[in-house]
């Protein structure tokens, strides 16, 4: 690379690619992969807007990591060249893992495989490709570099990838409340005993990146709607595998009827074939499955299909105490009688589960403030905003999905 590149980036401005193993990252056809897979699932049916893409956020995580580690090495903290670089390429590889439509159909897709491993398995292969050069992101990445703070960077309840998604979330959904002091969050980062802290005066900014987090799982990641959509998407998924597995269906794709026809487990995307058929699947082809299923003869999985296309979704409720039992089998006998179907093909219209939401773990890697005195402290103990009974515990509540034209 004879000069830096430069990416105008709607969030951040001006990003630059100065470092070449970087941009061979970015070329590379498992990150541009990445252009095809939207960063939150199913939420642009609420919010219009939120159509942008994982590729969008991994870039914008690598320009604020560069900005954390300028801020740190102002501040006299010694990273080298090449540590910034690993930092930089963690970053850019940090969610490359995700699948099609990120978090919605983690599960579904592949099996019982966290988009976390995935990343692993697929980072492993491209340091193998690229002649071991990403070894040192790799430990950066796992933790198994010296420097805690530059995995802290990459992974903790402060580091750059949330700070990243919460701004760059918002701006794209238009929810202002997850707007964030992203800029002066970077400039209050310390390290103490190689542990990455906040600077005590940078509280307040800390304080509203915590209540954003917390506002913006509410109002737009588990928004009622955007649950709903999402549900009936990994339902269509569930019941095209218990097809598949019968014969009863086959995909147009080889790499979608790869993962129609079998769950993986952990370790199962060290299977080179697993993850050639994993880096071929995008949003894309989940679209054209979906339509394409419309018109199969099951008549669930073509009922299923219909409604998410033509975004008749289920109707939720929600509310802190569990549904019953009873409740929830009541419905599932009248939606067999509604569309014509057995009560075993009802539960795929008729659901219950729950959600959680937990802005910050005080039993968790903490965030420390470091006082003028020279003492850390917890921001759950120095912060009388975090006392709050919301911030003290995980908040669960439960919702039930069911056909709308049920009247209960």
């Amino acid at each position: 690379m004879k000069k830096q590149k430069i990416i105008n980036d709607p969030v951040h401005g001006f990003i630059s690619i100065r470092s070449p193993l970087a941009y061979e990252v970015i070329e590379h056809p498992y990150f541009q992969r990445l252009r095809g897979v939207k960063q939150l699932g199913l939420t642009h049916v609420v919010y219009p807007g939120a159509c942008h893409t994982r590729f969008q956020h991994a870039l914008g995580a690598m320009h604020l990591m560069g900005q954390a580690i300028e801020a740190l090495r102002y501040k006299g903290h010694d990273v080298s060249r090449e540590e910034a670089e690993a930092a930089e390429c963690a970053m850019l590889l940090h969610d490359i893992g995700h699948g099609p439509f990120s978090h919605a159909l983690e599960f579904s897709i592949v099996g019982k495989v966290a988009h976390e491993d995935i990343s692993a398995a697929m980072m492993r292969e491209l340091n193998h490709e690229m002649g071991g050069r990403l070894a040192l992101t790799l430990a950066i990445f796992d933790n198994r570099y010296p420097k805690n703070f530059l995995h802290q960077l990459v992974s903790s309840q402060l580091d750059v990838d949330r700070l990243d998604y919460l701004c760059r979330d918002s701006y794209f959904s238009g929810v202002a409340e997850g707007a964030i002091g992203m800029e002066r969050i970077i400039k209050m980062l310390e390290v103490v005993n190689d542990e990455l802290v906040v600077e005590a005066k940078g509280i307040h900014s800390v304080e509203k990146f915590l209540i954003a987090r917390r506002l913006m799982y509410w109002q737009v990641y588990l928004h009622k709607t955007v649950i709903a959509a999402e549900q009936l998407l990994v339902n269509i998924f569930a019941r095209a595998k218990a097809l598949a597995r019968q014969g009863a269906l086959t995909a147009t794709d080889e790499a979608l009827q790869f993962f129609l026809e079998q769950d993986l487990s952990a370790g199962g995307m060290d299977n080179s074939r697993a993850l050639r058929c994993f880096v071929r699947l995008a949003d894309s082809d989940i679209d054209c499955a979906v339509k394409s299923w419309c018109g199969h003869p099951d008549k669930t999985l073509s009922a299923l299909c219909r409604m998410l296309t033509a975004r008749r979704l289920p109707k939720v409720e929600i509310r802190r105490e569990a549904f019953a039992r009873e409740q929830i089998a009541e419905l599932q006998q009248k939606t067999a009688h509604l569309l014509g179907l057995s009560v075993d093909e009802a539960a795929y219209f008729t659901q219950a589960s729950v959600l959680i939401n937990r802005a910050y773990s005080p039993t968790g890697d903490p965030i420390m403030l470091l006082q003028n005195t020279g003492e850390l402290r917890d921001i759950y103990e120095a912060s009388d905003m975090l006392s709050a009974t919301a911030f003290r515990q995980e908040t669960t509540k439960h919702f039930l999905c069911y056909p709308k034209e049920l009247r209960i």
